[in-house]
This record gives structure tokens, sequence and C-alpha cells, in this order.
């Protein structure tokens, strides 16, 4: 059993601090940033669509995906999970860095920012999508390991070896989730895209990398809600599902459909 000690503040100035929430997504975005243009120069010589790309119309795009990754994922909090809290506490919803970001709603708010980009500069969005899933998972792993900072989004009540006691969460020790989602979500999805688009790329046409990210992400999560305490406020929906599962249900139908939409194209051509 391991008690939480960690303190969520990386740096305290007084009025001006410096928390490990948002350094993870500071981070997480200048890592995958870093590591998309490795990806585009590896591949300039290659004849896939997903890798027709150049490092400077990736450049121009992050600005897209940090507005996308940052409004989404904070709607998408207050909307999913916390509607009725932040509409009676309004300025509680700009304070970002004390935690509250959705995936999904970071997810859509990436995808909206990616077809605002294709649409203004007359690009293929799966072009795109296909590298930033290659990516995301650092971002992902980093997040994961600031909410296990924080002490939020813990686990259920367990009697394992690596059981943790979480601030506010009584003193029954818990399933550290957190890190489970961070090497699930993270490290092994991680591996796993990076793995097929970069390995067996030959086998995949443009958008396959995307639908199988959405469907690997999903199922990933769904299995790591198991362990995860469901939200106080939310509990479980139809006595089974929590909030997170539910989303992951949607993520997982638009991955396949994006494959079977693909493999129908190469039936027509």
């Amino acid at each position: 059993m391991i008690v939480h000690n960690f303190d969520p503040v990386l740096i305290d100035l007084g009025l001006f601090q410096i928390r490990w929430y948002s350094i993870a997504y500071i981070v997480g975005i200048l890592l995958g940033w870093l590591y998309a243009n490795r990806i585009i120069k590896l591949t300039t010589t290659n004849k896939y669509n997903f890798h027709q790309i150049k490092t400077s119309e990736f450049d121009e795009l992050i600005f897209y995906l940090i507005i996308g990754i940052i409004l989404g994922g904070r709607l998408g909090y207050i909307i999913f999970y916390n509607f009725e809290y932040y509409s009676e506490n309004f300025l509680e919803i700009f304070k970002i860095w004390q935690g509250g970001m959705s995936f999904h709603g970071g997810l859509l708010g990436t995808i909206i920012s990616i077809l605002i980009y294709c649409k203004r500069t007359k690009t293929n969005f799966f072009n795109f999508t296909d590298i930033i899933s290659c990516v995301a998972p650092i971002g992902i792993f980093l997040g994961r390991i600031a909410n296990f900072i924080n002490g939020e989004l813990y686990g259920k009540i367990s009697t394992v070896p690596w059981g943790i006691i979480f601030p506010n969460s009584g003193n029954l020790a818990r399933h550290p989730s957190q890190i489970y989602e961070a090497i699930l979500e993270g490290l092994i999805l991680f591996i796993l895209i990076n793995y097929l688009a970069l390995k067996k790329q030959l086998l995949f046409k443009a958008g396959y990398i995307s639908g199988v990210f959405l469907i690997s992400y999903s199922l990933l999560r769904i299995f790591s809600e198991n362990f995860r305490e469901p939200d106080m406020h939310l509990g479980y929906f139809f006595n089974y599902f929590s909030m997170g599962t539910l989303l992951s249900l949607i993520s997982l139908m638009a991955g396949l459909i994006i494959i079977l939409y693909i493999k129908k194209n190469e039936k027509n051509n």
C-alpha cells in the first residue's frame, strides 16, 4: 500500500503557479510536433498518401491543433462530465491548469481544427490525421501521468500490492488507474500505431491508421474503465457504462466506419 503525496504544483510563486498538469500539455504538444516532423522527414520519399505532406504544412497546422485540443478538451469535459457545476461556477471554466479535460472532447476539437485547416488549404484530411494518430499517444501518456500527480481520476478500491491511497478518496487503497491508462493508451498504443504506420505502411491507404487508432484507443479505454472509479455525480449509465465507456463506444464506431469506408472505396477502384 502506497500513500499518494505528490504535489500537483511544480513551482509556486504565490500569485503564479506552474502545475505539472500544464507542463504535461505543453511538453506533449512539443514532443508530438517534433516527432511528427521526424516521421514526415523519414518518409518523404514514400508514395503513400498519409506521408505526402510537408513539414511546413504540419508546422502551420500546429496552431489549429492547439486551439482544437484546448477548447475541445475543456468544453468536452464541461458538457460530458460536469455541466451543472460549471453552469453555476462560470469562472471555473477558465482554470484549465487545475485539471478537467476530456480526451473525447479534445479528439473532436482536433478533428474540427484539421477540417478547417484542410478546407482552407485544400489538402487531404487523412494525410494529417494519420500522422497525428502516430504522435497522439505521447500526449495521452503525459496527460495520464499528470492525472496521477493531481490525484484525480483514481481507480476503484483494491487490495493489490501497488494500491494507492489518494487524497480526497478515503483511507482505502485504490487502483492507480491513471498509470494503467498511461501504459495502455500511451505506451502500448504508441508502439502499435507506429509499428503499423512505419513498418507495415505498404499494407495501408490513407485513413487506415486513423481508423485503427480510434478502434485501438477505444478498446483500451473501455478495458481500463473497469479499474477506474466513475465520476461520483454521474455514476454508471444503465448500471454498467461509465461516461468514458459510452464515449469510447462512439469513437470505436467512428473508427470502424472509417475502415469500412476506405475498404469500400478500394473495391470501387
